[in-house]
């Protein structure tokens, strides 16, 4: 049974209510975890709210200090937390080394947290008047963080919460839980003090209570479109900051110019890593011009050479659930039944060395309108999808039609074609030639649009800002030979 973790330790379920945890490459039940009840959310909440008291007025030399030893372990053990990744989500091991990789920079970025937390000075603002702003942090935080991502996206912000000043509990996805387990033991042998990091498992009944909890004074969240609208409309009723980011449909616009070697890599790469279950996969490519009947044939000629399976040798592994890698299936149907092209069926796909578990192979459509459901809909696996256009204007207008604004690239040798393009393009992050622009932990990640709900993006100068409030001090000390009365009102001279 996959315990919670609570006050520093492993936590022992009072609650009945578990759910199972697969291993998707067979498809069988390899654990189960503890389903959290309300006592137990607020159990968590009661610890995060006791270590608060002290964690905030830790120095920021011991705050970093745990983040640096954090950073040792974690990158120690970096192999050990990708096979565990892999093991319950799906993804192949060399694409959960990816993911902890990124993970490490956010943790990096961390480190830096005294730097970070440096406020501005102005002397003698008013005569013997000294201004001056400073950062604290917001409280009890709430993160809740979705499947795809089981050991990156906590790391986005947990490690940016607790460094500056924040106590934190983080619910993951019931689907692939104990990599949270195992960052939260990490946490603890690295010195931070119990209580500061709590971890409970479940569904919504404990993301319920996170939302409505008085104590907890900020959420970020991970997921879909309508599960982050719900959270961010419900967390801010009840009066809490919230970050909540959202789905996504990131388009690939494919110029006549392009280089359609490195477009049809790239769009492979970015439309079937982790099989297509990533907020930044593409999953439509923008043919302009003549380029695609070219373009596509290049794209199947790839999708015939990749691995499917679990072994080393593998490039892309099963779908997380049985029940997710039907859905997505039921998208092929709906797909031809609309009159697109299946120019690739991911179901007869060869499957390296396995039998049963949630596989499904790259899935190629051409042809597709955008009225169709495999255009509008957020799939969430390895389909990709290719839009035929006439020009440049009608690629961007396509985009920027789009009801998310995720991330997008463009492929052209046009320089600039390209700088209009990130200037015109309605979307938050964007690639030149880059078909994945997850931004680098210095910077920011979130969309535009409904891909994100809430002010702040994630972690780097964003993430700071949002675990902290800003707090101006104006400070009079008098010179001693200085006395007497004013009763007018204070002017600046």
């Amino acid at each position: 049974m996959i315990k919670h973790w609570i006050n520093g330790k492993p936590w022992d379920s009072a609650s009945s209510r578990v759910g199972d945890v697969y291993d998707p490459t067979t498809g069988k039940v390899a654990s189960q975890v503890a389903f959290a009840s309300v006592s137990e959310v607020d159990a968590a909440v009661s610890s995060a709210a006791e270590a608060f008291a002290s964690w905030r007025n830790a120095s920021l030399a011991q705050r970093s200090t745990v983040m640096f030893k954090f950073r040792e372990l974690f990158n120690a053990r970096k192999d050990e937390l990708a096979r565990l990744v892999s093991s319950e989500h799906g993804k192949v091991v060399s694409d959960a080394a990816g993911e902890i990789q990124r993970a490490l920079e956010s943790v990096e970025y961390a480190c830096g947290i005294p730097s970070l937390l440096k406020g501005g000075f102005s002397e003698n603002a008013s005569t013997r008047v000294d201004v001056y702003s400073i950062q604290q942090p917001v409280g009890v935080v709430g993160v809740i963080s979705p499947f795809n991502f089981p050991a990156m996206v906590p790391l986005w912000f947990v490690p940016t919460a607790i460094a500056c000043g924040n106590t934190v509990v983080l619910k993951p996805s019931e689907k692939d839980p104990s990599a949270s387990l195992f960052i939260a033991s990490l946490f603890a042998e690295a010195g931070l003090p119990d209580g500061v990091l709590n971890v409970v498992h479940g569904d919504k009944v404990a993301v319920d209570r996170l939302l409505e909890h008085p104590v907890v004074k900020a959420i970020s969240f991970v997921g879909s479109t309508p599960i982050a609208r719900y959270v961010y409309e419900t967390g801010t009723a009840a009066g809490k900051r919230v970050q909540a980011l959202g789905g996504a449909k990131n388009h690939m616009v494919v110029l006549p110019d392009a280089d359609l070697d490195l477009a049809a890599d790239a769009a492979v790469s970015a439309g079937f890593g982790s099989a297509g279950e990533r907020c930044m996969a593409i999953s439509v490519v923008v043919a302009v011009g003549e380029v695609g009947d070219s373009l596509v044939e290049r794209i199947k000629s790839r999708i015939a050479d990749v691995k499917v399976g679990s072994g080393a040798a593998c490039e892309m592994g099963p779908l997380v659930t049985g029940v997710h890698r039907d859905k997505v299936t039921s998208y092929l149907d709906a797909g031809v039944q609309a009159g697109a092209v299946l120019a690739v069926d991911g179901r007869d796909h060869p499957i390296d060395g396995e039998s049963g578990g949630f596989w499904l192979g790259p899935t190629l459509f051409d042809h597709v309108g955008t009225d169709m459901t495999i255009y509008t809909d957020e799939i969430f696996g390895p389909v990709l999808s290719v839009v035929r256009c006439s020009s440049y204007e009608e690629a961007v207008e396509m985009v920027n039609s789009n009801r998310y604004g995720n991330g997008t690239a463009i492929f052209t040798n046009d320089g600039g074609a390209a700088r209009r393009f990130q200037n015109e393009i309605e979307v938050g992050m964007v690639g030149v030639n880059v078909p994945i622009p997850v931004p680098v932990a210095y910077y920011s990640f979130g969309g535009w649009k409904e891909s994100l709900f809430g002010d702040a993006h994630a972690y780097g100068p964003h993430g700071v800002h949002f675990f902290t409030r800003s707090k101006v001090v104006t400070s009079r000390w008098l010179d001693p030979s200085h006395g007497g009365v004013n009763l007018g009102f204070p002017q600046n001279t």
